[in-house]
């Protein structure tokens, strides 16, 4: 029997899962993405990584601004009787009137080890926060954030140097991988949901830009943390003389000095313990540069203070 399936995701992060069900053959019958947004630059419209891909390969493309009380919608997938809908990485929260439309339910893929993380950003927290592993879990969507009863998870190690893109690309993959299994075990009915443990619950709050700029009272632990669990976007950053400067690439050093201080020609900077050193960097409405590139024509050299 054909299984009719509804793919709902946006980001880069739910593009490898839908690329692995496409070129798997399951019958995906309609997909859902946030609408194009306008660029910073141009005010140029956008379409998202999820709508891009699913053109190319022809699959049918929905962009509502909302699910809440949209009749259209509700309409639509009533009538279209899908078998199960995925949810990778969306960005919209899944209305109680939806979620029974689906006969097998909706299933999400969420990038963080349930309970802990639940929310708008668990890859960009769990480095923040310094965490030695993080994972997937593949869930069922009931009413409340990332609260449904969960059926599988999958852990990897985060290691220092890891930045968020790159932990989020291993994670797409995984889940790019697993999902298949999973699929086949909920058609088969031969899968188990268990509910969480949620006096375990940590949330990843949505990131601001503000959270972006370095206290170089931090240890250098912490700092490299938020330089790697930001990135790309929205940055680690630094002011100077009234001018952004981000920090795109660091590695723990040993000086020690006044925390802000620049205490080698190398751009190695004091923390509140130990010290890191900078090495790409990225001025504002400049191009992002190597640290040897920069230091050729910055004023910031050893002896400033950067705090």
């Amino acid at each position: 029997m054909i299984k009719k399936i509804v793919f709902m995701g946006t980001s880069n992060f739910a593009v490898p899962i839908l690329k692995s069900l496409y070129q798997n053959g399951y019958p995906i019958s309609v997909v859902y993405t946030q609408p194009p947004k306008k660029s910073n630059r141009g005010q140029k419209l956008n379409k998202s990584s999820v709508n891009l891909f699913s053109e190319n390969i022809s699959l049918d493309v929905r962009t509502p601004q909302s699910l809440k009380k949209n009749i259209e919608e509700e309409s639509y997938l009533t009538k279209l009787q899908p078998d199960i809908i995925i949810v990778v990485s969306y960005g919209q929260i899944i209305p109680k009137n939806l979620l029974n439309i689906p006969k097998k339910g909706f299933l999400n893929v969420h990038a963080s080890l349930l309970p802990k993380w639940r929310g708008a950003a668990p890859i960009q927290r769990s480095i923040m926060n310094l965490d030695k592993e993080t994972g997937i879990s593949i869930m069922k969507i009931n009413e409340n954030l990332d609260e449904g009863p969960v059926c599988n998870q999958y852990s990897i190690k985060i290691s220092e140097k890891m930045n968020s893109e790159e932990l989020s690309e291993k994670l797409s993959q995984i889940a790019s991988e697993k999902i298949l299994d999973i699929l086949d075990k909920i058609f088969d009915e031969n899968v188990e949901f268990k509910d969480q443990d949620h006096s375990k619950a940590t949330y990843a709050k949505k990131i601001q830009k503000i959270e972006g700029k370095i206290d170089w009272n931090e240890n250098a632990e912490k700092i490299i943390g938020k330089i790697n669990g930001l990135y790309p976007y929205p940055g680690a950053f630094f002011l100077f003389n009234g001018e952004r400067y981000k920090i795109l690439k660091a590695e723990k050093s040993n000086t020690n000095g006044k925390a802000g201080n620049i205490v080698s020609e190398n751009f190695e900077v004091c923390c509140g313990e130990g010290s890191i050193k900078v090495l790409s960097i990225q001025r504002e409405g400049k191009r992002v540069q190597q640290i040897n590139e920069f230091l050729l024509g910055t004023q910031i050299k050893k002896g400033t203070n950067i705090a």
